[in-house]
């Protein structure tokens, strides 16, 4: 998870499945029909037909996002006409798969969510899977999980064949690389070996300057050789993000440069309801770990507070830059700041209104990043745009870890099925609840214990104004 998704401090034990199951469903009362039908009509609903305000906001909004697709989508190798197919698939389709990090195609984490998708992109006969893969990471987030490690045969192989300090310490959207993939496996364990040899030979060997444009590379091939013809990755990340968020910042009449900036009361009214809604029942969704953006440097992250026009990375810090647009977009262009998980849901989700499909948390801090924006625009009387997402239905789904076998390989099954649509399409005739195995993710996560405790007393419930904005 990213340093804004780490569990905060919570005084509850692990929920159980089905209180996980009936928070979820108390939350997201639309969930109750699909729990018992095949996995295949929630595909179905979650890739269909986006309803979303329209404003003048918007549409600028929507245009900088196609602009950022294209960007992508020629530098993984589309042709014009794929590209042109991009970006109308995203205005008029405009749905993100968000929840797997930057990770390998072919970690379970990854894989499965990558399926559903598939499912539902096929039913819908859409090309493009684009999917946003968080980079603001590090190379471990959990014991021998994170994009630094692959689980292979039920072992943990080392991708880059990093030591543990290197793993605990770097980003992987830090541009202080060589990265090359090692596969590095344990000594004596012959078939998680032989798995790891045979993946190797067919990702890139060269160096990269990132260990997350390693990734992003190897998964196209890993799509090519995996995934249909018929539907094709487009994989962004955080400096995907980065740029994108600079291309609002550079232009003067564009909605985000009046609202970042130490002159507009935006910043200080979202960090001002951030700090409420944690001091209430919500607290631990929406974390102020570093304000909208973070600081990278030598290949680390660290956390920035605004105070008085400036970003800091704290008062011994000699990381500092102005909260101006100009001097924004410029430390974005030069690496020196990424977006956060708001600013990067504000850029890419709340202001163009694309469907955003997410995880355990994210299926709750999303709609409460949009109360936040709400919220600051009613105190800033920015109606306009406030009307616009009041008529904005379910931009936020749950579609990560929605089919997660508690036992599953993905190299394994593609071995054994050869088709990663026969796959798919044997998953898709079992129900929802059983695609969803364990949801450990979710059981082994203590804020969805308190999440279920509130609901019980009423603490949280369908007419807070925190959940208005789903």
């Amino acid at each position: 998870m990213t340093q804004e998704e780490k569990p905060s401090h919570v005084n509850c034990d692990h929920a159980t499945l089905d209180e996980v199951m009936r928070a979820l469903t108390f939350l997201m009362p639309d969930l109750t029909r699909f729990w018992a039908l095949p996995l295949k009509h929630y595909a179905y609903t979650v890739y269909d037909t986006v309803i979303r305000g329209d404003g003048s906001v918007r549409k600028d909004a929507m245009v900088r996002l196609q602009r950022c697709i294209v960007r992508a989508a020629l530098r993984s190798g589309a042709s014009d006409e794929d590209v042109e197919r991009v970006s109308h698939q995203i205005a008029q389709s405009p749905i993100i798969q968000t929840g797997p990090h930057c990770h390998l195609l072919v970690e379970p984490d990854a894989f499965y969510t990558h399926l559903f998708s598939a499912l539902g992109l096929a039913a819908h006969g859409l090309r493009w899977h684009i999917w946003y893969s968080a980079s603001t990471v590090k190379f471990i987030e959990r014991a021998k999980k994170g994009p630094g490690w692959l689980s292979l045969n039920g072992n943990a192989v080392n991708v880059f064949g990093l030591p543990r300090r290197r793993m605990d310490s770097y980003s992987i959207c830090g541009q202080n690389g060589p990265y090359r993939f090692e596969l590095a496996a344990q000594k004596g364990d012959e078939a998680t070996n032989a798995l790891a040899s045979q993946l190797k030979a067919i990702l890139p060997d060269r160096a990269f300057p990132s260990a997350a444009e390693a990734i992003k590379t190897a998964n196209q091939i890993l799509w090519r050789s995996s995934f249909p013809p018929s539907i094709r990755l487009l994989q962004v990340d955080d400096l995907d993000v980065a740029d994108l968020v600079a291309d609002h910042l550079e232009d003067s009449g564009s909605w985000l440069s009046a609202r970042l900036n130490e002159h507009d009361p935006f910043a200080n009214n979202i960090m001002r309801t951030m700090d409420h809604l944690n001091a209430g029942a919500w607290a631990g969704w929406v974390r102020p770990t570093t304000d909208f953006f973070w600081g990278l440097q030598d290949g680390r992250i660290f956390p920035l507070h605004l105070e008085r026009g400036v970003c800091s990375g704290g008062p011994s810090s000699t990381f500092k830059v102005r909260f101006e647009p100009e001097h924004l977009a410029a430390a974005l262009r030069e690496r020196k700041l990424v977006p956060n998980l708001l600013t990067t849901f504000l850029i890419t989700s709340i202001l163009p209104g694309t469907r955003v499909l997410g995880g355990c948390r994210q299926t709750v801090y999303y709609p409460l990043m949009r109360y936040l924006v709400a919220t600051a625009l009613q105190f800033s009387g920015d109606w306009q745009l406030l009307d616009t997402m009041r008529a904005d239905k379910c931009l936020g789904v749950w579609g990560h870890r929605v089919l997660r076998p508690t036992v599953g390989d993905p190299l394994l099954e593609i071995e054994k099925h050869g088709s990663v649509m026969q796959i798919a399409a044997q998953y898709s005739a079992r129900t929802l609840k059983d695609c969803a195995g364990d949801m450990a993710s979710f059981t082994k996560d203590p804020i969805w214990a308190q999440m279920s405790a509130h609901i019980r007393d009423q603490a949280v419930n369908l007419q807070s104004a925190e959940w208005q904005w789903v």
